[in-house]
């Protein structure tokens, strides 16, 4: 799953790497720690067909949530079970969107216990994780949230965690973005050869508390082991 990732591109950055215009009224600053209930931006379709830039609270409500805090329990959704789910199928259908990210973490049972790591693409490129959206009808006006897509892992990354982000190589944003009556057809997971592009960072344990943010969070720590086996805890 994806429990925290990071997020640090200011919105003219990403408006011009997803070609999208900004919607976000100012509201994008930089977090090395995004954790569940944070507001941050994706790239999602208007109305009028057009990319736009928007922040959203990440963690999906469906409509029958009774408070914003039930969603910090649905800030993932499974692939394969995505277009079936409940909660998960309606936006799915209708309402994809790109969450970008410089890279995500993951912990690891190694000998000494859990090691944070931090996964991000070597070349210092954008990640665009899948997402899906909706609208939760608040006392206080509509509040907009999304969940991040996950499915299993492959190559190196499963050495980490047996789950990931559904990543999203550059070509297949359109297809993820457009309307189609086979969303299905779009879960297939990047190429392997694709994936060996992702530095698998050992981090410092720090990221561990939302409370910290910074650039030092992905700061890279040496280690001595590489990890047993996945944490079926995590995501």
């Amino acid at each position: 799953m994806c429990g925290r990732y990071a997020t640090t591109r200011n919105a003219a950055d990403l408006s011009a790497v997803f070609e999208a215009y900004d919607n976000t009224d100012g509201r994008i600053r930089a977090d090395h720690n995004v954790a569940p209930t944070n507001g941050v931006p994706v790239v999602r379709v208007d109305p009028d067909g057009r990319r736009a830039l928007a922040v959203l609270r990440w963690g999906l409500l469906p409509p029958w949530a009774k408070s914003p805090s039930a969603g910090s329990r649905m800030i993932n959704a499974r692939a394969e079970t995505v277009a079936t789910s409940r909660a998960y199928a309606g936006p799915f259908a209708r309402r994809r969107c790109l969450v970008p990210a410089d890279g995500w973490y993951e912990w690891a049972r190694t000998d000494r216990g859990k090691q944070p790591y931090y996964l991000t693409p070597a070349d210092g490129s954008v990640l665009a994780l899948a997402g899906i959206w909706t609208t939760w009808s608040a006392p206080d006006g509509p509040l907009e949230t999304f969940s991040v897509l996950t499915t299993a892992a492959l190559g190196g990354l499963a050495e980490v965690h047996d789950r990931m982000p559904l990543l999203l190589p550059p070509e297949r944003w359109a297809p993820w973005l457009a309307p189609t009556e086979d969303p299905a057809g779009l879960l297939t997971p990047p190429p392997v050869a694709w994936l060996a592009g992702l530095e698998i960072r050992p981090v410092g344990p720090a990221v561990g508390n939302v409370r910290n943010n910074g650039p030092e969070l992905t700061a890279r720590v040496p280690i001595s082991r590489r990890p047993e086996a996945a944490d079926p805890a995590l995501f």
